[in-house]
């Protein structure tokens, strides 16, 4: 009768059990069926060595192994240690009175030693879901698995270890994480702080009112003037995640392979910053074997684009529908899979070609017209889902060689954790709208009322700095956002006017 052992396979960021069924009978080949890739149909060779290394004895007879269900795309090396155990139950050299209890997982090397795999996080939640007793992989994503309370995880580091485990010749250490104290030991922990920044402080107030709104933002500036040191800071503000945003976060990194032996749980916000020939499938996802793409890898946190407009129009473009819907499908012939993409979209440019048009020192070299094409790279489309266009302009050397103390990051996000809260009790009743950024048209009408005196600033903003009619919107919601910083229930004249300020890239004749 044939021997069965369990793994698993991952769609999206979502675990599916595979039986894996092991037959031995009189011939000489050795047959994997249930629709495997070729890293599946390569297992048995490294199997075979495996065991032979391992002291143990592969049969020498027709084997045949079953990855069930059949009609499910088997991809990857993950497969290889459940297909060792069921040959060595199949030929009677292990007992077999556990091996229904447990998922293993892991790839073997020639040596018998066991390399780590994907996914392993997803693994375990469906693991636990299913009802089996725990799960068996390798030592290197032990940790990450076990953030999965009352299951056990038992990592191991060669194929020795797990047959004498099943042969009750050897116990397995549990691997055991307390996810909630290692989240609240780690969480809000950042590298970079804002108070390495000299200067700027417009900016970083432009950056408080984008983390704290949910908005996204779009820096302009020359070349050194601080652009990206402040993005690679922006995550350090924003609120804390809660644990159900790490579990979820810690997933798709779990997935794409991203999480360091050492790593459990993410506690801090992802900051994700492609070069800019990153190709469109790299960003959004997919492939012939689907991965998450940069922008589920920064789910939950911050995507980053340096020189935007270097980057090729079709990768800006798929963006688009991404950055409306806070997901990603990727869909094939016969299948279709979810990837969760709520991320804030912060991103930097030069204003020209030479990098100096409106610098206050230098001359722009470039010729008439240039300026304008070069910013006409962006689309209006994606433009019009950036809410704050920030001018940066270089910092002066008293700012720099100053000695005072700038303010902290953490005193900064507490100020936009204020903010936020104020969001969420106000959308508390709408599903999926959590910050002022997320709302839509009617609701701008309904929950951003403004004054007589504030219509007529908005009015003559309209006409006098040629801002378009799309920035209307824009600037609602961020004066709405002001107004949550400044605690106050209604939108106030002042708050429109810093709200104004932060459409450059609207104003006729900006460009020239």
């Amino acid at each position: 009768m044939p021997i069965k052992t369990y793994g698993s396979a991952v769609y999206g960021i979502e675990a599916i059990t595979i039986t894996i069924e092991v037959n031995i009978s009189s011939g000489t080949k050795y047959h994997i069926v249930g629709l495997p890739d070729n890293a599946v149909k390569e297992s048995m060779l490294r199997v075979e060595s495996a065991i032979h290394n391992s002291a143990y004895r592969m049969p020498r007879q027709k084997i045949v192994v079953n990855l069930a269900p059949a009609d499910i795309r088997k991809e990857g090396s993950a497969y290889d240690l459940a297909i060792a155990m069921g040959i060595l139950a199949e030929s009677d050299q292990i007992q077999t009175e556990k091996l229904g209890q447990y998922l293993i997982m892991g790839e073997v090397s020639l040596d018998g030693g066991i390399q780590p795999i994907k996914g392993a996080l997803p693994i375990a939640i469906q693991g636990k879901a299913d009802g089996f007793k725990g799960l068996i992989l390798p030592q290197t994503n032990a940790r990450e698995a076990a953030i999965v309370e009352d299951f056990e995880i038992f990592g191991v580091n060669t194929l020795e270890e797990v047959i004498q485990f099943f042969n009750h010749s050897r116990s397995l250490k549990r691997t055991i994480v307390d996810s909630s104290q290692e989240f609240l030991n780690q969480v809000g922990h950042y590298e970079n702080d804002f108070s390495d920044v000299r200067g700027q402080e417009n900016i970083k107030r432009a950056l408080e009112i984008a983390a704290a709104g949910g908005h996204n933002a779009l820096l302009i500036g020359p070349p050194g003037a601080g652009k990206t040191m402040l993005a690679k800071r922006f995550p350090s503000i924003l609120p804390p995640l809660n644990l159900y945003e790490a579990l979820d976060t810690t997933k798709i990194h779990s997935v794409a392979g991203k999480l360091a032996a050492s790593d459990s749980l993410m506690t801090t916000r992802p900051f994700r910053s492609p070069h800019h020939t990153i190709s469109d499938v790299a960003l959004v996802g997919g492939g012939t074997n689907p991965q998450p793409g940069e922008i589920s890898l920064a789910h939950n946190g911050v995507l980053f684009l340096d020189e935007l407009p270097e980057f090729k129009r079709t990768v800006l473009e798929v963006m688009r529908q991404p950055l409306e819907e806070r997901r990603v499908t990727i869909s094939r012939a016969k299948s279709s899979i979810d990837y969760p993409a709520s991320f804030m979209l912060v991103a930097s440019m030069n204003p020209c070609p030479c990098g100096f048009y409106n610098h206050p020192e230098k001359d722009c070299v470039c010729a008439p017209g240039i300026v304008q094409k070069y910013l006409s790279k962006i689309s209006g489309p994606l433009l019009d889902r950036i809410d704050l266009h920030v001018e940066v302009t270089p910092v002066n050397f008293n700012e720099l060689a100053s000695s005072r103390s700038a303010e902290k990051s953490g005193t900064i996000r507490q100020r936009v954790t204020g903010a936020r809260n104020i969001q969420v009790k106000r959308f508390e009743q709408v599903p999926n709208i959590f910050c002022n950024a997320q709302m839509s048209p009617q609701m701008v009408r309904d929950l951003c009322p403004i004054s007589e005196a504030g219509q007529d600033l908005l009015k003559g903003a309209m006409e006098k700095l040629g801002l378009s009619a799309r920035a209307y919107d824009r600037i609602l919601k961020v004066s709405r956002t002001i107004a949550d910083l400044a605690n106050t229930e209604s939108i106030g004249v002042n708050h429109l006017a810093e709200a104004i300020h932060y459409r450059s890239l609207d104003r006729e004749g900006w460009a020239g």
